[in-house]
């Protein structure tokens, strides 16, 4: 017998939120925002099966960042045009030892970020508590900043981190003429670092029309994520210069990321490397039509709201006037009695009553047709509490 190491269901006889969103999508037949959850046992064995085609299995495992930890981070240099590439048991780990290394670099204590960017939001602080780096910000608009933004800001600053997409905003992107502008702004008018936050830089390509290496050209140092997108285990790399990656792995050391063996990290991310770039463009595609569908199912739900409109890559926000509460509940009832999942978890977001949801369109999704979202959406409406005026 094993333990339930969920709090919140001890003692109630009841799953866990978690547990139940997990089994409830697991046994869904068809889902249209993300991926089919898998248990222990099948990620093993998806493990030991896709592991085949990226590496040799017969080697021995890596010690310390060598063999198939060293593979990962050629692959990743390649992808992305840069010299070298260090692989990170996290990206907040990943993002503290660039900006540190930019802000020594400089003599500059300041970072320009973002409000809503993750080094702001989700990450409890650290560029300050760790690295006694402090953060300013160029704009606290829902976008990335702009040009003359720039151009009238007049704090100095060691190092911009651009996450591209900003996440918190709706996963938006600019155009690659603003984002251009921005980086020779950054990098040659203030002297400044730039550092691409790019967990999400593999499906950004598309709105912005560039390579992964002319993006990665604007920067001084790029960051990726293995299980954003590619669906890794966990893991992440930090990409640029020989001298920059040399130094970034001394950090790694002293930070406590020189672990003894990460090989199912790195053969995760080379599968997901494989599988899921080729796939990218479809599921931003499909996005788009996605989008459209469920913008038109809920137009007549006072509040509701599709955003960005159509979307930047492959994820959006949806946006319904209702606790985030009574939407788990009806997406979980919808899953568990019909087999179909619609959305992941919920939260309120500003206003209370006022819930999103993040959209992923991947490949349970390619097969939905705009009617099959409207019956579906239109089921899921039905089981939430009506409205009173």
């Amino acid at each position: 017998m094993y333990a339930n190491s969920s709090d919140d269901s001890v003692g109630t006889g009841r799953p866990s939120l978690p547990d139940r969103r997990f089994a409830a999508q697991r046994g869904c037949e068809r889902l249209l925002s993300g991926s089919r959850p898998q248990s222990l046992r099948e990620r093993l064995a998806g493990l030991a099966r896709d592991g085949e085609d990226v590496y040799d299995l017969d080697r021995r495992p890596d010690q310390y960042g060598d063999g198939v930890v060293r593979t990962l981070e050629r692959r990743v240099a390649d992808l992305l045009g840069t010299e070298d590439a260090a692989f990170f048991p996290t990206g907040t780990m990943a993002q503290q030892v660039a900006a540190r290394i930019h802000a020594e670099a400089a003599g500059v204590r300041t970072v320009a970020t973002h409000p809503l960017g993750h080094t702001d939001q989700h990450e409890r602080h650290a560029l300050g508590v760790l690295t006694g780096l402090r953060s300013v910000w160029p704009t606290i608009a829902p976008r990335l900043p702009t040009v003359d933004e720039l151009r009238s800001f007049d704090e100095p600053y060691a190092a911009m981190i651009l996450e591209l997409p900003l996440r918190e905003a709706g996963f938006v992107l600019p155009d690659w003429a603003d984002l251009a502008a921005v980086a020779a702004v950054v990098r040659e008018e203030h002297g400044a670092a730039l550092h691409l936050d790019g967990a999400r830089i593999w499906e950004s390509v598309f709105h912005l029309g560039r390579s992964l290496p002319e993006i990665s050209a604007l920067a001084d140092s790029v960051y990726v994520s293995f299980y954003k997108t590619l669906g890794g285990i966990s893991g992440a790399a930090l990409a640029g210069p020989v001298g920059f990656v040399r130094t970034a792995k001394a950090w790694r050391h002293r930070y406590g990321g020189q672990l003894f063996q990460q090989w199912p990290f790195a053969l995760a991310a080379l599968t997901g490397l494989d599988r899921e770039l080729p796939r990218l463009e479809g599921y931003v595609t499909h996005a788009r039509t996605v989008s459209g569908a469920l913008a038109a199912a809920v137009a007549a739900v006072p509040g509701a709201r599709v955003h960005p409109a159509p979307p930047h890559t492959h994820q959006f926000q949806l946006w319904l006037p209702h606790p985030p509460a009574e939407l788990e509940e009806a997406g979980l009832g919808l899953a568990e009695d019909t087999k179909v999942g619609l959305f992941g978890s919920w939260r309120e977001h500003g206003l209370p009553g006022l819930a999103m949801t993040e959209v992923t369109v991947a490949s349970e999704a390619l097969d939905w047709t705009p009617a099959e979202i409207a019956e579906a959406v239109a089921a899921f409406l039905d089981r939430l509490p009506k409205q009173t005026v």
